[in-house]
């Protein structure tokens, strides 16, 4: 590792020390789980920091070492018009002192929505690309272009969704104290691309904790999708080590009409939450885990007397 990545690698860890705060677990007494016997937690990923909240920064966090031992000083990525991720990004870039390229897919239509604004504000030069074109981001004629047009720069895929984010996701496990978990408990989180559910799962066969079970509530419409993703990105760790499975699933039954879409059932359950409970959730992400844990502990698809330890992920949209 060459210097750079050295001298990165120390101001992280600094600025970690400075400005991100352990992420506090709390517990709530909610009539749903009540009633169960079912003890639920909120790992509040989503009070690290406030720019940098919840889990994108985990995802960011080996991608910006990684950018500065290539000495690149840009890194590029992509997403739709309310992408957290790009705002993570640009707040990542401006902390951090890099340059931040944020491919929009569709119209930037002025004045600019919220999420969009504050990646600009943050230094993220935002361009739009039409949907077709978005479509090809994968391939190498693409990804030729925009060398062309933005010169040298480290490619972050759409939403964090590599290995370095895997990498990164798997820390969050270290946030979870093991020794008093049991034999029942049941880690949950949203999912949208599957990184963070892959990483700590890859996480606990590393540990051998094959007492855990993990749910991911998919937050998309696209039955099986993110079940094959995880499991596509699982499957050279297990052949490799040989590592015995760990309980895990993706319900895609509480995605609420898709990605960035809210049915009446969720848009009530969200409204509820926020007017009973301590802390907001909104409807994208951490609504859709806590309205799915719900409806699945009421069909007794959750076990009596679990422990459930759902990870709020963050999101402002």
């Amino acid at each position: 590792m060459n210097s750079s990545a050295v001298n990165l690698s120390e101001l992280l860890t600094a600025r970690l020390e400075q400005q991100f705060r352990a992420p506090p677990i709390e517990s709530l007494s909610l009539d749903w789980c009540d009633e169960y016997g079912i003890e639920f937690k909120v790992l509040r990923l989503d009070l690290i920091h406030p720019l940098l909240g919840g889990n994108k920064w985990f995802k960011l966090k080996h991608n910006i070492l990684a950018a500065r031992e290539l000495g690149k000083h840009t890194i590029l990525s992509f997403g739709g018009a309310y992408s957290n991720h790009l705002r993570a990004l640009a707040a990542a870039g401006n902390l951090f002192g890099i340059r931040t390229i944020g491919l929009v897919r569709g119209e930037l239509v002025q004045p600019l929505n919220p999420v969009l604004e504050f990646a600009q504000n943050q230094g993220m030069d935002l361009v739009s690309i039409d949907r077709k074109t978005y479509s090809l981001k994968h391939t190498e004629q693409f990804a030729s272009s925009l060398h062309k047009r933005f010169g040298d720069f480290h490619i972050v895929p759409e939403g964090g969704s590599n290995d370095l984010g895997i990498q990164g996701c798997s820390e969050i496990l270290d946030l979870i104290p093991l020794q008093s978990v049991r034999k029942n408990t049941v880690i949950a989180m949203a999912c949208g691309t599957g990184t963070t559910l892959s990483g700590l799962i890859l996480a606990a066969m590393k540990r051998r904790k094959n007492s855990l079970n993990f749910l991911g509530i998919s937050v998309l419409k696209a039955k099986g999708y993110l079940q094959e993703e995880v499991a596509a990105k699982l499957i050279d760790f297990v052949l490799e080590k040989k590592s015995r499975p760990i309980p895990w699933q993706v319900v895609d039954r509480f995605h609420g009409g898709g990605y960035g879409k809210v049915s009446k059932d969720l848009k009530h359950f969200v409204e509820e939450w926020n007017r009973q409970t301590r802390f907001s959730i909104e409807p994208v992400y951490t609504g859709k885990l806590f309205w799915g844990l719900k409806e699945l502990i009421k069909a007794g698809e959750i076990p009596r007397g679990a422990e459930i330890i759902a990870i709020h992920t963050g999101g402002v949209h």
